[in-house]
């Protein structure tokens, strides 16, 4: 396995479609994770909103 890193971090001839799925895939899931805490940030300012309304 770390015969395997060595060989990939000295590869320099360009990112392989491998490298750029793993790419796609981190910023896939950084998308998701923020996705989501502007879900809860939305949910919470409409709920704030609609309990000051009620009043």
């Amino acid at each position: 396995m770390l015969r395997a890193m060595r060989k990939l971090t000295a590869d320099e001839s360009g990112m392989t479609s491998v490298e750029y799925a793993l790419l796609l895939a981190l910023i896939v899931v950084a998308g998701i994770s923020a996705w989501q805490g502007l879900d809860t940030s939305v949910s919470n300012a409409a709920g704030r909103v609609a309990n000051g309304m009620e009043q």
